[in-house]
Order: C-alpha cells, then sequence, then structure tokens
C-alpha cells in the first residue's frame, strides 16, 4: 500500500488552476527543468525582468570566495526605488499600498504617491542626523505604518537596518545595538497591544544606559501618548524633525551585494546571529515569491500577520508585497482582541484575498472557537478569500484540515512554506495553482532551490529515510555572512562535515517515499521552535546561570500543542532544593527573571528543581534523557553510565 492510498490529496480547483501564475504540475516542472538546465541563466532572466536596475548587472553568481556568494555584483539598484518610485511611475500612485488597522480598530490607509512621500521625508530626517550609506540603524518600533517607513527610508539612503522586535528586553536590544554598531535608534513612545498602552522608550532608555557608545541620536515616534522621558542633545521627535524635511530624496543606488539588513536570530549557542542579507538577490526572491507562491495578482489585498521584528514582516510586509504593487494589511494588535473573531471580522471589513498566518496563532483560534462559538469563523463572510498560507513552524495536520475547512471553506489552496530568517524567502513550498497538498508538508522546493536530505556524512538518503535538510546550491536571498563574524558563519552554515558545499539548515527531514514531498521533523541543534519563533537553548541556559540563586540549569524542549514546542529548564539552586510553596515562588521568579534578560517569549513554562543534573562520569550533561523527563516519558534506556542515576526521580 502506497502512502498515497492512505494520505488524501488536496488539488487545486480548475480556476485557481487556470489564473495561477505557475499554471498546474507541468508549468512547475517546467520552471525546475529551466533551473536545472542552466541554473545562472534562470535567475537572471528573473532579475532582468522583475527589478528595475540602475547599472545592470553582467555577472550574475560569482562563487571564486565560497561560501561568501556573490549574485548580480556589478549591479546597481536601489530596493526603495523599486518598491515605491517604480509603481508611483507606472501610474499607481493613488492605488492604496497599505491599510493599517490599528489596536483599536482605527483603519489608515496610505497610497504608493502618500507613502513615497512619507518614505522620502523619513530618509531625509535621517540624513539629517548624519546618517549615511553603510551606517546601521536600529528599529525597535511597533507594528505600524512607521515601521515600514523607517525601514524604508533606511533602504533608499543606503542605511543597513537592524529590527529588534518590540517584545524583546533591555538587555537583548543593548546586545544588538552594540554588535550592530548603529549609530541611530528609531524607537516609540509605547505600543498599543490588545488594549493596553505598553512603554517602549523607557525600556530603550535602559537599554542605552547599560552601554550603547556607538548611538548618536535616538529618534522617536508618537504612538501612545503616554509620557516620555527626552534626553537632551541625543533624543528627537520623529514627527518635529520629520515636518521640516523635503519630500523629494534622490534614492541612493548601490551595489546589489549591499547589506540592506541584518537581522538577529538565536543559535545553538548563546550570542545571537547578526544574519546579513543583501539588496539585489533578496529583492528579486521576495518579489518572486510574492508572484509564484502567493500567485499575488493586481487586485488582491495581501495580509501577512507577522510582526515586522521577524524576517517574515521584512519579506512580506515591507518589500515583497510593495514590490510587487499590491495593497497589504499592516495590523497593530493581537489575534484575541477584542476577542478571539478579531482575524476573521478583518478579513471580511477589508476584503482579504491572500492571508498569511502561524500554526501558533491558528491552534489558538481553534481552541477559542471550540469555548466561545460567537468567534468561530463560519459566523464571518470569509469568501473575499482565494490562498491561504503559514508560516514559522510546520503545521500538524488537524490544524491544516480545521484552517482549510473553516476559513478557507473548502476552496482555498493553503502554501505551507517552509523558510528562515538566513534563506531570506521561500525555500521549500507548495505552489497554489499546480501542487496537490499534503496536510502537514511543504510538499516541493521552490523553482530553481535545490534542496535535499542527506546523512551525516552528507550523502543523499533514499526517499522514506529521515535525515539532514540541505540546499545544494547558493540562491539569490540567502544569508551573506554572520555580522562580524565570517568564521561562525562558515562553521554555523557550511560546516566541514559536508566538505564546505552544503548549506546546512539546522532542521530535520524526510521526503516521501512516492511523491517526493518534505516534511520538516524538527530542528537537529539546541534550537526550540516556540510559536514558530527560534530560541536557543543556550541563551536561555545563560539567563538562568545568571541570577543569583542558581547554580546550573539545563534547557530542553517539549512538545506543546498550542506553542509547538514549549521550553522546560531543569534548574540546581545554589541553596537547598525548594518545594511547595517555596519551590513555585522560586519558578515565579525565574520565569520573570528571563522574561526581563530576554523577552516574554523565552520564559520557560515549566521549571524544575533538582539537587544537581544527570551527568556523565565526564561531567556531560546528558540532554537525551532531559528531553525524555520534560515529555514525561520513562527512562527506559541505560543510565548506568551516569554519575548520579538517582537524580532523574527528582527531576520527574
Amino acid at each position: 500500500m502506497t502512502s498515497e492510498t492512505t494520505q488524501k490529496l488536496y488539488y487545486p480547483s480548475e480556476e485557481v488552476v487556470k489564473n495561477a501564475a505557475v499554471s498546474g504540475m507541468e508549468a512547475y516542472k517546467a520552471l525546475c527543468a529551466e533551473a536545472e538546465a542552466d541554473y545562472e541563466g534562470y535567475w537572471g532572466k528573473r532579475a532582468k525582468e522583475l527589478i528595475e536596475w540602475q547599472t545592470p548587472f553582467t555577472q550574475v553568481l560569482d562563487e571564486s570566495n565560497a561560501p561568501f556568494f556573490k549574485w548580480f555584483a556589478d549591479g546597481k539598484l536601489n530596493v526603495s526605488y523599486n518598491c515605491l518610485d517604480r509603481q508611483v511611475k507606472n501610474g499607481l500612485g493613488d492605488k492604496v499600498a497599505m491599510i493599517f488597522e490599528g489596536d483599536k480598530g482605527d483603519v489608515t490607509k496610505v497610497t504608493y504617491g502618500d507613502l513615497l512621500t512619507r518614505v522620502s521625508k523619513f530618509a531625509n530626517a535621517l540624513k539629517s542626523l548624519g546618517v549615511k550609506k553603510g551606517d546601521r540603524v536600529v528599529i525597535y518600533l511597533p507594528m505600524s505604518i512607521e515601521g515600514v517607513v523607517a525601514m524604508q527610508a533606511c533602504a533608499r539612503i543606503g542605511a543597513t537596518h537592524s529590527i529588534v522586535f518590540g517584545g524583546f528586553s533591555a538587555q537583548s536590544l543593548a546586545d544588538r545595538v552594540n554588535d550592530a554598531g548603529a549609530v541611530v535608534l528609531i524607537t516609540s513612545d509605547g505600543q498599543n497591544r490588545g488594549g493596553k498602552a505598553l512603554p517602549l522608550k523607557a525600556i530603550a532608555d535602559e537599554a542605552l544606559a547599560s552601554g550603547c557608545p556607538s548611538i548618536q541620536k535616538v529618534l522617536v515616534v508618537k504612538r501612545t501618548g503616554g509620557e516620555t522621558a527626552m534626553v537632551e542633545g541625543r533624543d528627537v521627535w520623529a514627527d518635529d524633525i520629520v515636518a521640516q524635511q523635503s519630500d523629494v530624496c534622490e534614492p541612493e543606488w548601490v551595489e546589489a551585494e549591499h547589506p540592506l539588513f541584518l537581522l538577529y536570530t538565536s543559535g545553538s549557542t548563546g550570542k545571537p546571529k547578526g544574519v546579513q542579507h543583501s539588496t539585489g538577490g533578496y529583492l528579486l526572491h521576495a518579489i518572486l515569491t510574492m508572484k509564484y507562491t502567493f500567485d499575488i495578482k493586481p487586485n488582491d489585498i495581501f495580509w501577512c500577520t507577522a510582526d515586522i521584528g521577524w524576517v517574515t514582516g521584512h519579506t512580506y510586509i515591507t518589500y515583497g508585497p510593495l514590490a510587487c504593487g499590491a495593497t497589504e494589511i499592516v495590523f497593530e494588535g493581537v489575534p484575541t482582541y477584542p476577542d478571539a473573531g478579531r482575524f476573521w471580522k478583518m478579513i471580511q471589513d477589508h476584503k482579504v484575498s491572500v492571508f498569511y498566518t502561524a500554526p501558533t496563532a491558528i491552534r489558538s483560534l481553534i481552541k477559542a472557537s471550540d469555548t466561545t462559538p460567537a468567534v468561530h469563523p463560519k459566523n464571518y463572510d470569509l469568501t473575499s478569500l482565494r490562498i491561504l498560507g503559514s508560516v514559522g513552524e510546520p503545521i500538524n495536520p488537524a490544524a491544516w484540515e480545521w484552517y482549510y475547512e473553516n476559513v478557507g471553506g473548502s476552496r482555498c489552496p493553503i502554501v505551507d512554506t517552509f523558510w528562515q530568517t538566513e534563506t531570506g524567502g521561500h525555500m521549500i513550498t507548495p505552489m497554489p495553482g499546480a501542487t496537490p497538498l499534503v496536510p502537514g508538508s511543504c510538499t516541493l522546493p521552490f523553482p530553481g532551490i535545490q534542496a535535499a536530505v542527506v546523512d551525516e556524512t552528507g550523502t543523499d538518503v533514499p526517499w522514506g529515510q529521515g535525515g539532514i535538510l540541505v540546499v545544494k546550491r547558493p540562491w539569490p536571498s540567502m544569508i551573506r555572512t554572520i555580522w562580524g563574524d565570517p568564521e561562525r558563519f562558515v562553521k554555523s552554515y557550511y560546516p566541514a562535515d559536508f566538505q564546505g558545499k552544503l548549506y546546512l539548515a539546522g532542521d530535520g527531514a524526510i521526503r516521501d517515499k512516492d511523491t517526493g514531498y518534505f516534511t520538516i521533523t524538527g530542528r537537529i541543534d539546541d534550537v526550540l521552535n516556540v510559536s514558530g519563533h527560534r530560541m536557543g537553548t543556550m541563551e536561555i541556559e545563560s539567563a538562568l546561570v545568571a541570577h543569583e540563586k542558581v547554580a546550573e540549569a539545563a534547557v530542553v524542549g517539549r512538545p506543546d500543542d498550542l506553542t509547538g514546542e514549549a521550553i522546560v529548564a531543569f534548574v540546581v539552586l545554589k541553596g537547598a532544593r525548594p518545594s511547595g510553596d517555596e519551590a513555585a515562588k522560586v519558578v515565579k521568579e525565574l520565569q520573570n527573571w528571563v522574561g526581563q534578560e530576554i523577552g516574554p517569549i523565552a520564559k520557560p513554562k515549566d521549571i524544575r528543581f533538582g539537587e544537581n543534573l544527570p551527568k556523565t562520569r565526564s561531567g556531560k550533561i546528558m540532554r537525551r534523557l532531559l528531553r525524555q523527563l520534560a515529555k514525561g516519558e520513562e527512562i527506559t534506556q541505560d543510565t548506568s553510565t551516569l554519575e548520579n542515576p538517582h537524580i532523574l526521580d527528582q527531576l520527574k
């Protein structure tokens, strides 16, 4: 019996196939064959067609200094010009670029013409503060029009932006500012979330007070109107300085390899990695994936629910939709405020046609509609939808089917997209008008991406056998290096085990033995995926050990119905092992401490105390056993190599 007969396949409707950019499986296979036959030709042709170059490139790919690959290196362009000026020039000045909906439900529409004006003025404001090409600007803003404007303004003048998600702590912000050597910080008085105004500037002040010598100016955007302390000579209100600027700002034409942004991501060691992205290759993939994966059309209303603090918000809010001349939603709030029908109501109100969200959000909304029938999607008119998407982590089949039936009315293909901060855009994903869908599988590689599953030596494993996910050839939107640490880049992504020839994604995968479809099986390193966001276990361990009561800590993940993975910490205190109320009190204290050190997203769900951790005689912590304990499984394997097997009972 093949898996074909056990797996239900969901086929796109005739209508979807007929109108799609990639129409039917034959068209998909033809694109893959084109890339296979002439790899450089395939990417070069699309880069010429989809991007407006100020200086055309003559070389597509330069592999002379592998793995530091260069794409379109002698070409010059500007990303902001390609997103805004080009659309205005093509007659789309009056077309709505962004529909912003605030936390409280207020709606602001911004046309391409308006957006170009806003970005130009903001770019001139940055220039007046002395920001120039190649400088780094850190942006610590809520989801807002200003967030997108600030990013586009940096791109316009050739400054490299680095966004820090508004939920990160002062310490996390300071670390990133210092690593990037940023000259300006853009922040806001606060952010509105779930009906509450939360401070941001106060956290930024705390970060800067800990020592950020590179920062010269702080630009503060008004959002909540909350009380804000301003430091004389350093802090400037954005409104005041932007109002004085000209609305014309000539774009800075930069080399295709110029760093557009740095985005920090958790790795398996404690220190976050500054993933550096290029300008030309990144923009190409952002446009191409909008066209192929989301099948974007001129009349679409596109909504990606991610935050600009993550890569998804970079590629599929700030850059991809605008570079395609689309209309998109930017949403400040949370999916459960004022109630858990918020997403469905917004899809109904704004007639959203392409909707892109994360499995964690879908699972929490399933739960909400089970307990409160009034917020079930069936109570809303969702007929405008034509494509659904999923991002951030693998979606479990039950959530997929619920999403397909209840949100998409069993007519919208779901593009379950696998990609990473490092890849810049989709790597493995269905094509909505071509790929037969299997719930829980991200199906097949994006045309031109040579993904494969290999063993520890880098040899391909047969379909049906699990292994390590790799990419065999460089692609345009890939990470260029880790900022300031090229050695770590090589070690992390082009390891010696694979002769430095294969890109290591850090995930395990398996291909279906009949269809060749990929399913991602989880991380192969000490990185957890919590609600679609990567958290390095080492980073959380370091934060715990920094607390005065903690002697030692080990952090692992366990499966969680809602967030995909939950963080479990095993802790040895300096004093006696606590129990009962005392233990509960210390748990709370340590959770808050991690929240303060890294951000709320990193708080361990479960903390267990032991007099020691399970170690081998050579002193190595047996994390494999901790993973079993975290899941509540019986330890069946041999524990005779442990120095202290009795400790396992304490940690159950």
